[in-house]
């Protein structure tokens, strides 16, 4: 067959399966609240081997030597080898459910850190649905709905080491994408960066390191401290990529072939066909594909709302040293982070307590901000920190011996 017969058999625009809200589809969650998903097919790790957190950090892009230095992470608090805290998002993350026809992004996130994730450890996560709020006007889509979920995730001595309370927005792709048509945001895609621009954004991502050994020690900080920054971008292709190879695809895992035409023989909804290739591509190719995301009635391809997630997590943990740890953080994900934009994260000190655990620690107010000055991640964190007087670690106190 010909290149312009080709052509001419498919449409120029990807497809997405598309419905509207009634009252049938509302009655049918409703009925699904406090349901335990099955989440078999969208678990992508679950042993912590070296090679799995080596994957992970490399997809989030942390550098810190703590996950990746076997004697660094031995000499260090933890005793042992541990993963970053974020591991879990690798593990599982989340999965599409329900409401068919409808696009979805995910729009917030609350979490708790619980216990350190050791090398040799095997993690069980868990999901359920906490059921919706909605629907609702909306001026992108005609109407949304937001889903809650709880994921947990337990370790193989049954100590639960994360949970995530997550929402998704759900919305009617066929109005957004006719929304996005007129209303379209005046952005220019892939931004235009100069030359000179890109070697400063690299040069700063390069400069920002990792607290490491060296304490934070409580003490030293005060209200209106700002935080160590941490820079991404521009955001490329390998990167969203790379995230995907380490454990954050959500629904399914990524497959070729047969192996994936089954599951969408199966499940319709996790895939469209590619208007250029002809080949059917999931969902989650919005994060990598221009077709895809432009179907979803966005300009162009976007980046994860846990990739997001993972970011602020990292800010973190650079911030606080290898004695700190991170217990609580919530943040909201606000437009889109798209392919060539650059993000500065950073934070500022609100205040500092002992807590009712007795520990020292910091609350933060985060940021991350693109290159066009919006803040595209507002968030909180509740951090523990060494104490000088007390001589307390964090990580020390929540060490355990491996099993």
């Amino acid at each position: 067959m010909s290149t312009s017969s080709t052509e001419e058999s498919r449409s120029s625009e990807a497809r997405m399966p598309e419905a509207v809200i009634d009252d049938a589809m509302i009655e049918s969650m409703k009925a699904k609240a406090g349901v335990d998903l099955r989440i078999s097919h969208s678990i992508n790790n679950e042993e912590v081997t070296r090679i799995a957190v080596a994957k992970f950090a490399g997809g989030i892009g942390d550098i810190n030597p703590l996950w990746t230095d076997a004697e660094h992470a031995t000499d260090s608090d933890y005793g042992a080898p541990v993963a970053p805290p974020s591991f879990v998002i690798g593990c599982f993350s989340g999965i599409q459910f329900g409401w068919p026809g409808l696009g979805s992004f995910h729009s917030s996130t609350d979490m708790d850190l619980l216990a350190p994730i050791y090398q040799g450890d095997v993690i069980t996560a868990t999901c359920r649905y906490d059921g919706f709020t909605g629907p609702r006007p909306s001026t992108f889509a005609n109407q949304m709905v937001t889903d809650n979920f709880t994921n947990t995730y337990t370790n193989q001595r049954d100590e639960k080491v994360a949970e995530i309370r997550w929402q998704v927005v759900n919305y009617e792709r066929a109005t957004a994408r006719s929304a996005s048509k007129t209303k379209r945001e005046p952005l220019v895609l892939p931004h235009p960066w100069k030359l000179e621009e890109i070697e400063a954004v690299e040069a700063k991502a390069l400069a920002e390191k990792p607290q490491g050994a060296a304490p934070q020690w409580w003490e030293d900080i005060q209200p209106g401290d700002p935080i160590s920054s941490l820079t991404k971008g521009p955001i490329g292709l390998t990167d969203e990529v790379a995230f995907i190879a380490g454990g954050g695809t959500p629904i399914p895992r990524l497959k070729a072939h047969a192996a994936a035409l089954v599951d969408y023989a199966e499940h319709p909804a996790w895939s469209f066909r590619d208007p250029v290739t002809g080949a059917q591509e999931p969902i989650y190719a919005v994060h990598y594909n221009n077709a895809a995301a432009q179907a979803m009635g966005v300009a162009y391809q976007y980046d994860v709302g846990f990739q997001r997630q993972c970011w602020q997590i990292q800010l973190l943990t650079h911030w606080i040293g290898d004695q700190g740890w991170v217990k609580h953080l919530d943040s909201q994900y606000r437009g889109f982070v798209y392919l060539s934009d650059v993000i500065e994260l950073g934070g500022v000190v609100d205040s500092k307590e002992i807590d009712a655990d007795g520990e020292h620690v910091v609350h933060i107010s985060t940021f991350a901000r693109n290159q066009r000055g919006g803040d595209v991640m507002p968030g909180h964190a509740t951090v523990a920190l060494p104490s000088r007087e007390m001589n307390v670690s964090p990580a020390g106190s929540r060490a355990r011996v491996p099993s």
